[in-house]
């Protein structure tokens, strides 16, 4: 039986054209994986929330190159002139081996990526659930190689399980990847030739 696919970037449209009639910007805090990918999802979200950053990856590997691609981060809000603070938990590395153990040798983008997808959201969700956000969200969807479906569908879990609203989305589509790519040249942002963990390398996809 073939079943429709839900159009995420739709349904985000109608959310915030709903938010939009507020009298205020709701509080988000955005999960981002890079600068690269944030560039594009900050500059279509700050006009329409109050935006925290929350950089939670600790599936990236080396602690060096996770140092690196928060300083991009870092250097790149306040050069797209969005007031918006970056906020990190420290570095654990082993909080990505002891969810994705056995499941070394899978393939990219299969069923590691999305338990590595579920920490990061979860984790996202519970710090937005414990510090008074309003949404919560992923910049994870602008990448042609991250699964937008399972992206959302732990998104709306995550959302129903701690009681906080999921900004669902899909920010590839309408050429959101496209304007990524061109903020991060505007920026000269550093763009990683993979994921983030160790098991990405080699695979060049960001």
């Amino acid at each position: 039986m073939n079943m429709m696919k839900i159009n995420y970037k739709i349904l985000m449209d109608k959310e915030i054209e709903y938010i939009k009639m507020l009298d205020k910007k709701p509080k988000l805090l955005l999960h981002a994986c890079c600068a690269p990918c944030s560039s594009a999802v900050l500059e279509n979200l700050a006009s329409v929330f109050d935006i925290t950053v929350f950089f939670y990856n600790p599936n990236i590997t080396p602690k060096e190159e996770f140092a690196f691609r928060l300083e991009e981060l870092k250097r790149l809000v306040p050069e797209m002139d969005i007031e918006a603070d970056v906020v990190s938990p420290p570095y654990d590395n082993d909080e990505f081996e002891s969810v994705i153990k056995g499941m070394e040798t899978l393939p990219e983008g299969g069923q590691r990526c999305k338990v590595c997808y579920r920490l990061r959201i979860e984790k996202s969700v519970c710090f937005a659930k414990e510090n008074g956000f309003d949404y919560v969200t992923t910049t994870l969807s602008i990448s042609p190689y991250k699964n937008a479906a399972w992206l959302n569908e732990i998104g709306q879990e995550m959302s129903e399980k701690y009681g906080i609203k999921y900004l669902v989305s899909d920010f590839k589509k309408g050429d959101g990847y496209k304007r990524s790519c061109a903020l991060s040249e505007k920026y000269s942002l550093y763009r990683q030739n993979y994921c983030g963990c160790m098991y990405s390398k080699g695979v060049e996809k960001t």
